[in-house]
């Protein structure tokens, strides 16, 4: 570090050489803009745990579990919208690692992964707590590079300041997303100094290598390339296209970025085209304008009678693909509609195979000059947006009809409960299998700012508890966090518990219980009953307000939607961790799901009579 107060922090390891580059490659991180670092214990990561516990700048979040410390951190990054270090020991610590790195290549999030491992003599030849370290990840990161062995010389200082940049640089980089570095460490790992081992002296020291630059600068600065607005030969024949197609929609999917609302929205209003708004696109909730946003097409695209009457003409799709699959199947019935993709992160989500144009560029960008270029052009799409607004509004009432009357808990009403409960600024993350397809469906709106949040990358239901923390862990106090999950997820990661207690974190998890696997009910393998239970139901029996008072939590189960409400209530009001059960049943709850589809088509099969 250059010479300041902050020299301090490292005083005890002035003359150690492994420590000496340590504490290099941490500066570098700082300056960098990494201020969040999650840990996990271990011996051979001494150098990397002892140096970064010591810098004031940077914030460290201890984790036991390795796997639940990188959906943690995973969960982190996603909140801040920046880089997180993950940092653990060798061995299978590293292995641990794996779920939450893939995740994070497909959701493009900021992970920059710091393995220590043992030197090369002590590998492959039987030492404890040592695989094969080199690629471990694959292609599931975005760059690796087998970090030199630490040296106390000027080039080497130099070399581990500019690697430091270099992958923190990476992880932002568009498309956005993990790097791998893994560091060999040989012993001694503590910072005693060593005798055999004597730094060079002060005056051959070069200070930018042991320093680093002035006023806290990166060592070498990377200004990344953001995507380029589109070309205007590629706007004038995207143009032609809408100006031919009255019947357009606009696909919005999961995206989080919130410079795109309004251009999106000013888009759809200049041109007459409803957006389909996938709740992870974060349209649905927040001051703007909602007219022209459609939230419960997961619903109404059931019916034979609505695909069919509107058959669009174009299709502009931005963000990953929705979940709804009632969505891709009408997609798929219309397979000569041209779709056009608008990809931020320079990636191909395109898994229907019917995309006529893929466009990487800046999306909202796209939308302002669309929009300027249709400024003077009257839109003549009156009646197919009416179409689609009338059959969302008449859709979710007969919803939220059918819902309250309803005399044994209902799962979507979780979603229907929390869009009135959850206030400003508080975010919404939803566990997959069930409740995020609940969401979906159930989750119509809000005019607070919820933002919604999910790990629909890979989509497993491992990590949840985990991400969900650490979303937490990068909120204020303020801001509320709420996890909706069910029974197998939250069993399959209560260690992700820990950190709300070691960190003293804010999360309300909301375990919707049906004790099983309630998702594949509602598929195929609920026709084979001999095996069904064993094998796909999985009933696991369990007690969980234990695991509340196991982590220093509080447990409720309600009985009804008051209790419901008052137990949210409670704990928005009073922070630190809460567990709000709400028990159903698995085959009651398809029956309730297929009777408000029969009770949504007649609402609509009666509007529609009435002309």
């Amino acid at each position: 570090m250059s010479q300041t107060d902050d020299d301090r922090q490292f005083s005890l390891h002035a003359e150690n050489p492994t420590y000496a580059y340590v504490m290099a490659c941490i500066d570098e991180l700082y300056r960098s803009g990494v201020h969040n670092v999650v840990i996990c214990p271990g011996s051979r990561s001494t150098p990397l745990a002892l140096s970064l516990a010591e810098h004031p700048g940077i914030k460290t979040w201890l984790h036991i579990d390795e796997r639940s410390a990188a959906f943690f951190a995973l969960g982190m990054a996603k909140k801040l919208g920046n880089a997180v270090a993950l940092v653990c020991t060798s061995g299978t610590a590293a292995a641990n690692f794996f779920p939450a790195i893939a995740e994070a290549k497909l959701t493009h999030v900021p992970l920059l992964i710091i393995t220590a491992d043992r030197p090369p003599e002590l590998r492959e030849n039987g030492a404890p707590q040592t695989i094969d370290q080199i690629h471990l990840y694959g292609n599931h990161v975005k760059w690796f590079a087998e970090v030199a062995l630490p040296e106390a010389t000027n080039a080497a200082l130099r070399y581990i300041r500019t690697l430091t940049d270099r992958a923190v640089a990476l992880t932002r980089a568009v498309p956005a997303g993990p790097v791998h570095l893994n560091m060999p460490f040989r012993e001694p790992l503590t910072p005693g100094p060593l005798a055999d081992q004597p730094l060079p002296p002060l005056t051959q020291r070069d200070p930018i290598a042991w320093g680093g630059r002035p006023n806290n600068a990166p060592f070498i600065q990377v200004n990344d390339t953001a995507l380029s607005a589109p070309s205007t030969e590629t706007l004038q024949q995207v143009a032609e296209q809408i100006r031919t197609s009255q019947h357009g929609l606009i696909i919005a999917g999961p995206y989080d970025n919130p410079a795109l609302t309004e251009p999106l929205l000013q888009l759809a209003q200049t041109l007459g085209y409803p957006i389909l708004a996938d709740p992870l696109s974060q349209l649905r909730s927040g001051p703007h304008d909602h007219s022209h946003i459609i939230s419960s097409y997961d619903a109404f695209l059931r019916l034979d009678s609505n695909i069919t009457s509107v058959q669009p003409e174009l299709v502009i799709r931005f963000g990953a693909m929705p979940t709804a699959k009632p969505l891709l199947l009408y997609l798929q019935r219309y397979p000569d509609c041209p779709q056009i993709v608008i990809d931020a992160q320079n990636d191909w989500y395109e898994p229907t195979q019917l995309a006529a144009r893929m466009i990487h560029t800046d999306p909202a960008s796209f939308c302002q000059q669309l929009t300027t270029i249709f400024a003077q052009e009257s839109a003549e799409n009156a009646q197919w947006l009416h179409t689609w607004q009338r059959t969302d509004e008449i859709t979710r009432q007969s919803l939220e009809a059918g819902i309250y009357d309803f005399k044994t808990p209902f799962e979507g009403r979780v979603f229907t409960e929390l869009a009135a409960l959850l206030p400003e600024h508080s975010t919404l993350f939803a566990g997959n299998s069930m409740p995020v397809r609940d969401m979906d469906t159930f989750f119509w709106g809000s005019q607070h700012t919820i933002r919604i949040a999910g790990n629909r990358g890979a989509n497993g239901i491992d990590g949840v508890v985990s991400s969900a923390a650490g979303y937490s862990a990068g909120a204020p106090e303020s801001e509320p966090t709420v996890l909706v999950i069910g029974d197998l997820s939250f069993f399959h990661d209560l260690n992700g518990l820990l950190a709300t207690r070691l960190h003293q974190l804010n999360l309300i998890v909301v375990l919707v219980n049906n004790d099983g696997g309630g998702i594949f009910s509602f598929l195929s393998q609920a026709a084979y009953p001999e095996h069904f239970e064993q094998i796909f139901g999985t009933p696991i029996g369990l007690d969980f307000q234990h695991a509340a008072h196991l982590y220093g939590g509080r447990y409720s189960q309600t009985q009804d939607w008051p209790q419901f409400r008052a137990a949210v209530q409670q704990g928005i009001d009073n922070g630190g961790l809460h567990i709000i059960e709400v028990r159903t049943e698995r085959e009651q709850n398809v029956v309730m799901h297929r009777q408000l589809w029969q009770v949504m088509g007649s609402a609509l099969h009666n509007q529609e009579e009435l002309g």
